[in-house]
């Protein structure tokens, strides 16, 4: 019988969310992903300590000017390391404490693709991971006029999803769980899948994109549970944990694509830097995980930095 996982793969691109690389091999994800809090999930790897090992070593013989530089490099080659093992895009992340600074953005970008260029892996393969601030779209805006792929992140409501397709943003990974954690923190704990606010959140999206026509990439990301990625099915791409992953490749229900609305032939109306503010500010569940995103993301970079210098 064919596995949930499969008929998902037929409706979906599937994406790993991990950087393990025994997972990656075992469930054969088109795209993968990369960034401090991952890499910091994998430090006790084989794998993952050589890497490590190696940076540390760089580091001390002064191959890198900053420990910042050493863990870029380190996520770089981890990012590497999983696109030998996939065929579609690595997406490596914009060193958080950046997220509000959108020269310095761009810069760190470049930096990114030019030592992937280096090690032999193409720019169309690679895509530039940012905060889906204000100024992190800014720069995906102008990566992407340079033909430099972005996958905007950190991304919780339409204003961000409106401003990312103005940016023409390769791609955008509107998170589930995290909406739905902040909804249960308040005492609003769903009732069902259906009426889960992260589903419907990346419902809502799909469906502007659907009726504007716009071309940037839907990717439902931060799944807690395997009935939420179901929920949408037939979303672009899907990117699942390892855990997640497992577990629909041993069940057996049938899976149903979500239909999708019709283009209205209109196009999706530009939103100026005031108006997403406002929008960002007037939505605290927004503002409040957009945050708290970011800090989680720089303490995990100092944490992977301080792993680094010891």
């Amino acid at each position: 019988m064919t596995s949930t996982l499969d008929q998902l793969r037929n409706l979906s691109v599937v994406v790993a969310d991990t950087a393990d690389f025994q997972a990656i091999e075992q469930f054969k994800p088109i795209d993968a992903t990369t960034n401090p809090s991952l890499i910091l999930k994998q430090a006790q790897s084989p794998v993952t300590q050589e890497l490590i090992l190696e940076t540390q070593q760089q580091l001390t013989s002064g191959v890198f000017q900053s420990v910042s530089e050493a863990a870029l490099d380190l996520s770089i080659r981890f990012g590497f390391e999983i696109a030998k093992r996939i065929t579609g895009y690595v997406s490596t992340e914009v060193d958080a404490r950046l997220s509000f600074n959108t020269e310095a953005s761009i810069e760190q970008a470049k930096q990114i693709i030019d030592q992937y260029a280096k090690l032999g892996i193409a720019k169309e393969r690679i895509l530039i991971k940012l905060a889906s601030t204000w100024e992190g779209i800014q720069a995906a805006r102008a990566l992407e006029a340079q033909g430099i792929g972005c996958n905007l992140t950190l991304l919780f409501c339409e204003a961000q999803a409106i401003a990312a397709a103005n940016a023409q943003a390769t791609l955008i990974s509107p998170f589930v769980g995290r909406i739905r954690d902040w909804y249960i923190a308040k005492g609003e704990t769903p009732s069902s899948v259906e009426t889960d606010p992260g589903v419907l959140s990346v419902r809502r999206i799909l469906d502007l994109y659907s009726r504007h026509n716009v071309k940037t990439i839907v990717m439902g990301a931060s799944f807690r549970t395997a009935d939420q990625v179901l929920a949408l099915a037939g979303c672009d791409r899907l990117t699942i944990s390892p855990t997640l992953l497992q577990e629909l490749e041993a069940r057996t229900e049938s899976v149903n694509a979500l239909r999708k609305s019709k283009s209205s032939g209109e196009a999706l109306p530009e939103i100026d830097r005031d108006t997403f503010l406002l929008q960002i500010a007037a939505d605290p569940m927004a503002t409040e995980k957009l945050a708290d995103g970011i800090t989680r993301f720089v303490k995990d970079q100092e944490i992977l930095e301080s792993l680094l210098v010891s």
